[in-house]
């Protein structure tokens, strides 16, 4: 019969070893296993209520696996996005994030999350899956991102911006038509227009 650290384990390694606390307590981990199995080291905190097993592979991109598990409407943008698409310089120091704009704010300890509420029709474009760790994180696309960049530009700086077109010129991926169908759905269309047409 399986020890209460061998079933914990096994429920772990079922949810690609991430569990949140609250999950944990529902499949059958009892809260006084999951506070012995950190002590000894077993597993470790990655934020407040949520756990990784330490005998698995480092997580890909920790801070947006976290964020995705605990703010699952949330979708990463701006300077995360650009960062993740290898488009900016930049290292975010905080996770970037698009919640709907009647969502809860999301309360998180760590990583630091810099959360933007998204209009629905703004929101809900250009949002891809993809899988870090086995665990699905959405993401704004390149296009979507360019734009949403140019929409914040006096928060995160016009610098951002163009440098961001710039190496989305030589990764040689274009799609301008999604650039201007995003611009359009956003409102940036003749603010975007003349860069777009200097730089691309």
């Amino acid at each position: 019969m399986a020890t209460p650290y061998q079933k914990a384990e096994q429920i772990f390694r079922k949810h690609n070893g991430v569990l949140r606390m609250t999950t944990a307590i529902r499949e059958g981990i009892h809260r006084r296993t999951l506070y012995r199995m950190l002590e000894e080291g077993k597993i470790e905190r990655l934020s407040r209520g949520l756990y990784k097993l330490s005998r698995t592979v480092p997580l890909e991109h920790p801070d947006l696996v976290t964020v995705a598990l605990r703010v699952p409407e949330s979708v990463v943008c701006l300077i995360s996005a650009l960062s993740f698409h290898e488009l900016t310089t930049q290292i975010p120091h905080e996770v970037y994030i698009a919640i709907p704009f009647n969502a809860r704010w999301p309360k998180i300890d760590y990583p630091p999350v810099r959360a933007f509420r998204f209009a629905s029709t703004i929101y809900s474009e250009g949002i891809e899956t993809h899988r870090l760790n086995r665990v699905a994180v959405r993401i704004y696309s390149r296009e979507k991102t360019i734009v949403d960049c140019f929409r914040y530009r006096n928060k995160i700086g016009l610098d951002t911006c163009l440098e961001a077109l710039r190496f989305y010129r030589d990764q040689r991926r274009y799609n301008v038509e999604a650039i201007q169908k995003y611009a359009g759905i956003g409102r940036v269309t003749n603010v975007i227009r003349p860069y777009l047409e200097a730089i691309l």
